[in-house]
């Protein structure tokens, strides 16, 4: 479709062919009647028995033309107006429609051809503008890759990316959009993250990373084998997320609803009830076109659409109008420590020797065994260290027995290897002298994780994990603050030294450690007797009860995680912690741009309404207003699409300070 063809097809036919009606009306008014020598009015009516055959036909025809106009802009609006009845609603369409007629009935003809082409004019700039508010979608759709290159029977074959197979090797080449959702099984390059991350720095990719559907190569040569095609890619079930999100209602649009659905009749009841007592019914059909609530029925849809378009364009998926609303009165954030103020990637740093018969080697290797068939994280870091230092263990133990909150119990060629803290000695009897649990408060009080190892009821040693503290996890902290959030607090099965280790170096406002998943539901709820709107940020497994019962549940670095995607309030696309006081500030500024929409349509019917029996404010210029009230919301909402990703620099917080002089003084 060629652009002619759009125009003609789009919205601003009706409006440009009413306009020209209304010229060629004052045209054949201002020269055959300046030739008659007639000084025309609108009213021709009330003159008409005095003019001559000549002056009545220009009156006729320039009227035609006038009423030409009123029905071409208004035929769609009385359409709508039926079909809306049909419905049982009563719209804005039926105002105008009501309005329009009337005015034609009593001769008005002006007026008529004015409302309805104001009013069309109006529908025409807001659908254009609505248009760009869902701009950021329209960009995710657009970066959805065309072509493939894929390898069969040996051969490059480029194809449309819908028609790649699972499991096809598909060749991504310099400059060249990623077609599917897959894993990189040869070769090296640069890939441009922002269409679904937000981030803007390219991301290197080698062998066994994965790599997704709508990201750009910005440099190297990758092979990469297919796992996720068409509708089951991540670009995909994003833009399905967005779609649906700018179409759910927040709480205050369900309001503004049921309030335009008691408004509009109460408007119709009130024109008529005016006009009978003041016997005027120019009055009562400028009081329908004046109450016409189209700035405040659109004033929160365009706000959400635009705000939920802005988050979706950098890198935060938010659920719905509900959940924008509810993020912006978060006034307390709990997050886990694992994976969310720690990288989620642990390593060995210590194997501490307590049995003078046995070495270091041999504690891990005691260690690896046990671990060998556990699914507890912090098993991999063991089993990895294990096999660099070869000592790694053959097989899988016997039996795992996990025991909650203290560690696990293994059986290992015939003889029982328990892995956890002190409770999990006490549990068992296991002699102890306190030089484990001394040794386990040392390594704790580094921010280290202790396991202490005992092999047939003695203890051999203690082994420490450590996971790396993020590098913006402080400034998150900060900034949370600065956006409002009154509270910071830590949740975290690890032991109250790890748990504070952490807290200190990340400023953390409220420390909970060594607590189950039930635990923390608990504390969530705690917080939300205390009056808090709670944020819960964890992984969707372990925290899932506390996710649950949280008010906002965020889900970090879901690219890629369908579930993730689908399932959370706010799913932050990558792993950049400065995503979530970003997305609690643009939901703020978001509720802020609703309330001013609101303000200045209810200021402008009011105002309008003053008017109206003050005199001076007509049919015609009413709508005029109205339709400007209804661009100034529109245009109020787009600020939001005013992109500020990229920008990290923010001043400093009395946080941020607070933390800096406690490294001084360190």
């Amino acid at each position: 479709m060629n652009r002619l063809q759009k125009w003609v097809y789009g919205n601003w036919p009706v409006p440009v062919v009413s306009g020209v009606l209304i010229i060629v009306s004052f045209a054949v008014q201002r020269f055959a009647g300046g030739a008659a020598n007639l000084t025309l009015s609108p009213q021709w009516w009330l003159d008409a028995g005095t003019l001559s055959t000549h002056a009545t036909t220009v009156f006729t025809l320039a009227n035609a033309f006038m009423v030409a106009a009123a029905v071409v802009a208004g035929y769609g609006i009385v359409i709508k107006a039926v079909r809306a009845i049909i419905a049982r609603v009563i719209g804005i369409d039926l105002l105008v429609s009501i309005a329009a007629i009337g005015a034609i009935i009593i001769g008005n003809f002006w007026e008529a051809a004015a409302v309805t082409f104001l009013f069309a004019i109006g529908h025409a700039l807001e659908a254009a503008t609505l248009n760009k508010t869902r701009s950021a979608l329209a960009e995710l759709v657009a970066v959805a890759p065309d072509s493939a290159v894929v390898m069969r029977d040996g051969e490059q074959l480029e194809i449309p990316a819908g028609q790649v197979r699972m499991g096809e090797i598909v060749l991504v080449k310099n400059g060249a959009k990623v077609p599917v959702d897959g894993q990189v099984v040869s070769g090296t390059g640069a890939i441009d993250e922002a269409s679904i991350t937000g981030e803007s720095i390219p991301v290197e990719k080698s062998k066994n990373d994965h790599v997704f559907a709508g990201t750009v190569s910005q440099g190297g040569f990758l092979q990469v084998l297919a796992a996720g095609i068409g509708a089951d890619t991540t670009l995909a079930r994003i833009i399905h997320r967005v779609e649906e999100a700018q179409d759910a209602k927040a709480r205050t649009q369900d309001f503004m609803d049921r309030f335009s659905r008691w408004y509009t009749p109460s408007v119709i009841v009130l024109a008529l009830v005016a006009g009978l007592i003041a016997g005027d019914v120019v009055l009562a059909l400028t009081l329908l076109v004046i109450g016409c609530p189209g700035a405040l029925v659109i004033s929160i849809p365009v706000a959400i659409v635009a705000g939920i378009g802005r988050a979706a364009r950098n890198g935060i998926l938010i659920k719905g109008g509900e959940f924008l609303e509810t993020s912006a009165k978060i006034s307390a954030v709990a997050v886990d420590k694992t994976g969310t103020l720690t990288e989620g990637k642990p390593r060995l740093t210590d194997v501490v020797v307590l049995d003078p018969t046995r070495g270091r080697a041999e504690v891990l290797q005691w260690a690896a065994a046990a671990e060998a068939g556990s699914e507890h994280p912090l098993a991999r870091p063991i089993l990895e260290t294990a096999r660099e230092e070869g000592v790694a263990p053959e097989g899988i133990p016997g039996t795992v027995t996990p025991v909650p909150g203290k560690g696990i119990v293994s059986d290992v060629a015939g003889q029982r290897v328990l892995i956890g803290n002190p409770p999990l000695l006490d549990q068992y009897s296991i002699p102890n002298d306190g030089r484990a649990a001394q040794a386990a408060e040392a390594l704790a009080s580094a921010g280290k994780t202790p396991m202490i190892v005992a092999v047939d009821d003695k203890v051999i040693g203690v082994i420490a994990v450590a996971d790396q503290i993020r590098r913006d996890a402080p400034e998150m902290v900060a900034r949370l603050h600065q956006a409002g959030v009154e509270k910071v607090v830590m949740l975290t099965g690890d032991t109250r030294l790890v748990a504070e280790a952490v807290g200190k170096a990340t400023v953390i406002d409220e420390i909970h450690a060594s607590l189950l998943p039930e635990d923390k539901l608990d504390v969530v709820a705690q917080l939300q007797r205390q009056g808090h709107t709670v944020a819960m940020v964890g992984d969707g497994v372990n925290d899932a009860p506390a996710l649950a019962t949280a008010n906002i549940g965020v889900a970090m670095g879901a690219a890629g995680s369908a579930v993730a995607v689908e399932t959370a309030d706010i799913a932050l696309m990558g792993d950049n912690l400065l995503k979530l006081p970003e997305a609690i500030g643009l939901a703020k500024q978001t509720v802020s741009v609703m309330r001013q929409n609101i303000a200045i349509a209810l200021i402008t019917v009011v105002l309008l309404l003053a008017g109206v029996f003050a005199g001076g404010v007509t049919m015609s210029v009413g709508m005029l207003v109205h339709e400007a009230s209804v661009l100034v919301v529109i245009i109020n909402a787009m600020r939001l699409l005013r992109n500020t990703r990229g920008s990290t620099a923010m001043p400093k917080s009395k946080w941020t300070i607070r933390k800096e002089e406690k490294q001084v003084i360190a």
